[in-house]
């Protein structure tokens, strides 16, 4: 995984000042969103490393998939993807633009997985006690999990805090072996 990112690196970075000077950051994170998304497709993953599939037919395939979902410089990168043979790199460099646009943006995006669900008031607790502690702009993304049979776990960014009842049964587990 740390390959993929350091290759996706160059990628997300010139796609990033690209944006920065045009100004259209929220269009390539749709067009990126887009691509990524497509890459995901087992058929799509197959050919692109299938030796038998022109690579013409397969740039045209592509490009026709593309038609209307993406900006004009995200179809040059699907050619440059190609050329390459690094369609395979789409995800990180999704992850890693939408990284650089949160850090110039001044926000950061911060998954929260819950046992239960949420209210809005409650989301708005935890926005706000996060942007104190992070001293940053928070995106919240709320997820699910009711494997954590209570309590949250956090992701922001690099940290992770575990605040489950599973994480606090786990470490407990882990203490008495």
């Amino acid at each position: 995984m740390a390959e993929l990112a350091t290759l996706a690196r160059p990628y997300a970075e010139a796609i990033f000042k690209r944006s920065q000077e045009q100004s259209n950051a929220a269009e390539w994170t749709d067009t990126l969103s887009f691509l990524a998304t497509m890459m995901e497709d087992e058929d799509l993953i197959y050919a692109a490393s299938n030796p038998r599939v022109e690579h013409s037919r397969f740039e045209a395939l592509l490009l026709d998939i593309c038609a209307g979902q993406v900006i004009d410089e995200g179809v040059n990168l699907v050619r440059l993807l190609i050329q390459n043979q690094r369609l395979n790199l789409l995800a990180k460099i999704k992850e890693q633009f939408e990284s650089y646009r949160a850090e110039a943006e001044g926000y950061i995006d911060v998954e929260l997985l819950s046992a239960y669900a949420m209210t809005k008031a409650d989301q708005k607790t935890f926005a706000a006690t996060l942007e104190k502690s992070l001293k940053r702009n928070v995106r919240l993304h709320l997820e699910r999990d009711t494997s954590l049979i209570g309590g949250v776990i956090i992701r922001a960014g690099d940290q992770v805090i575990d605040g489950s009842v599973r994480g606090q049964l786990e470490q407990l587990a882990k203490s008495l072996s």
